[in-house]
């Protein structure tokens, strides 16, 4: 009888054996290509999942800052510092608001994510070989600065533009410019402007004066080299230049877009492609 037992146990394992014995046989290539496509499909997926968590919830870092924080304590002459207290639109003066679009990007309210006039421009001074200011807008680079690492190649230009049409559907244009301006770079390791507004003038952004705004404004382009603390000649005159197209645009309605509509409003990325490939 208990002969007969191990003979049933031994029949019972077989099966069970036999598909762990098949699944150790599988190719090494397949289980690697299962691996590959699993990877890709969360790649592709996350930055789509963020996309839409972010038009609600702050994005708690992002690849700048955490590049940023390696170069830091890579450079034995910089100290790490990270300064960031996120704040709504409702706490942001407005001041600010008109400082960056007249600095940055003049048609914000008007375009689709893309300055495709700017875009034009820059592509034939290019072309002719003179040093233009770059296309980029407050979309792209809110874009650029949620989801990129600031590393330029042409995928990279590819993933900011695709994400950039994304916020500009998703988000719309008030929570496009809360989120670039909590996110966007002041200073070595200052972020948001109400970190800056604290650290540079000591109170909040919500009581940034036209000045004090202008002068935030003019630090976006290169703000390791130029902001509020370190005012050079040249950085006093950006600020004035800043202050007298302030007081042209003037306060502007984040809610609503201009009533005046023109053609190259309605432009979009693809218009600019099509455009392009007609100039060669």
């Amino acid at each position: 009888m208990e002969n007969e037992n191990i003979i049933d146990s031994i029949e019972l394992e077989q099966p069970e054996n036999k598909d762990l014995r098949k699944s150790a046989k599988k190719p090494f290539w397949k289980r690697l290509w299962r691996v590959i496509w699993i990877t890709a499909l969360i790649l592709v997926l996350l930055p789509m999942l963020l996309l839409v968590v972010y038009k609600w919830v702050n994005p708690p870092l992002t690849p700048l800052m955490v590049q940023r924080f390696f170069q830091q304590v890579g450079d034995k002459d910089r100290k790490v510092n990270f300064e960031r207290d996120y704040v709504s639109i409702d706490e942001i003066s407005p001041n600010l608001v008109t400082a960056v679009i007249s600095s940055e990007d003049g048609r914000f309210m008007r375009h689709k994510g893309f300055d495709i006039p700017q875009l034009k421009q820059s592509y034939s001074e290019n072309k002719r070989g003179r040093r233009v200011r770059g296309g980029s807008t407050i979309s792209m680079q809110t874009a650029k600065n949620a989801f990129l690492p600031h590393k330029r190649s042409y995928m990279r230009k590819a993933f900011e533009a695709g994400f950039t049409i994304g916020i500009e559907k998703l988000w719309g244009k008030e929570r496009i410019m809360e989120v670039y301006l909590n996110i966007i770079e002041f200073g070595d390791g200052i972020y948001g402007c109400e970190a800056a507004s604290q650290h540079y003038f000591g109170h909040s952004a919500k009581t940034l004066s036209k000045h004090e705004a202008a002068q935030l404004a003019v630090t976006l382009p290169s703000p390791l080299k130029r902001n509020p603390g370190h005012k050079t000649p040249y950085f006093k005159r950006q600020t004035s230049v800043v202050e007298g197209r302030m007081a042209k645009y003037g306060r502007i309605d984040l809610k609503n877009k201009p009533k005046k509509h023109k053609k190259e409003d309605d432009e979009t990325l693809w218009d600019f492609i099509k455009w392009m490939r007609k100039q060669k």
